[in-house]
């Protein structure tokens, strides 16, 4: 399963990436977690608010922390 989160380094960016890697760790689901910085690869995935949460090519989240709960959906579902 390949995660990007898309945000410039917030500290709500970082939160976002640390809380997936702990739901995917501990539901056993093997991911690729990358964040991508880049204010024009943001934009390009229609993103206008971080953090931005993109599971295999679809955007699933923008703006704000992801709930442990709604990760837990979008690992059981991909």
């Amino acid at each position: 399963m390949d995660i990007k989160v898309l945000g410039t380094g917030c500290a709500n960016c970082k939160t976002t990436i640390d809380l997936i890697g702990q739901v995917a760790l501990a539901k056993g689901v093997p991911i690729s977690l990358t964040k991508v910085e880049e204010l024009q690869d943001i934009m390009a995935y229609g993103v206008m608010r971080t953090p931005g949460v993109v599971i295999n090519g679809r955007v699933v989240h923008a703006g704000g922390i992801p709930s442990r709960d709604k990760i837990e959906q979008w690992l059981a579902a991909a």
